[in-house]
């Protein structure tokens, strides 16, 4: 029986249902990480004996589980959007948005569906956007070229924000003590392509660069569009 079947116990000397376990998990993953969070850390933050968790939830896994379907009400938009488009769009920026208020999840995308009853909500929403434009199978398999574009993006933008902080060097720290090195290297006129872009390419931001790929990214479902015939 999995995780989202299985009743909660009935109540019991200090209060405790999943809702309080899982912002316990989140709150700990938010401080430190997904090493952080364990049901003996948790069961500690709430005040509870390790084994009365176990009633709740079985497995760490579940509880990554419950975190994740609970970041995904904060991703689920309430609007209906307006076409396919702003739904994609809306799906990715959310998703970054959520990732950088929690890190961790940037650690749980892309393995196997996620199946809470919000996760479920946001891919109902956004699917039902492309239902009237195409069949199900192209519009699955545009959902999750975007969703492979936004996860690559937002693992690379969570993967340099940890740099800095684990390195004390920001981008721009990094770049300049990199940069005698990066010189000679260039100088050797073996990486004609590469010095072209350090010289005379534009340096834009995480955010910029994010949506300038989805657009691209966009543009491409776009093309692949077509209307179920009759």
């Amino acid at each position: 029986m999995s995780v989202w079947d299985r009743p909660e116990p009935s109540a019991r000397p200090v209060p405790l249902d999943r809702e309080r376990i899982v912002a316990a998990a989140v709150a700990l993953a938010d401080e430190g990480g997904l090493d952080a969070v364990s049901l003996r850390k948790v069961a500690a933050r709430l005040d509870a004996g390790p084994m009365r968790l176990y009633g709740y939830i079985s497995t760490k896994q579940e509880l990554f589980d419950l975190m994740v379907d609970e970041v995904y009400a904060e991703i689920l938009h309430q609007e209906q959007p307006g076409d396919w488009r702003e739904a994609l769009r809306t799906l990715a920026q959310r998703t970054r948005h959520a990732a950088l208020r929690h890190e961790w999840l940037a650690d749980l995308l892309g393995g196997r569906p996620a199946l809470g009853p919000n996760a479920l909500a946001v891919g109902e929403a956004t699917l039902a956007a492309l239902d009237p434009l195409t069949d199900i199978d192209t519009a699955m398999r545009a959902v999750e070229t975007v969703s492979a574009y936004f996860t690559g993006a937002i693992r690379r933008e969570i993967a340099n924000l940890r740099a800095e902080r684990a390195t004390g060097q920001s981008k721009h720290d990094w770049q300049r003590a990199s940069g005698p090195y990066l010189t000679r290297m260039l100088a050797t006129g073996r990486f004609p392509a590469l010095t072209k872009a350090v010289y005379d390419g534009t340096d834009v931001d995480a955010e910029a660069s994010f949506e300038t790929g989805l657009d691209w990214v966009l543009d491409a479902v776009a093309a692949r569009l077509t209307r179920p015939s009759a």
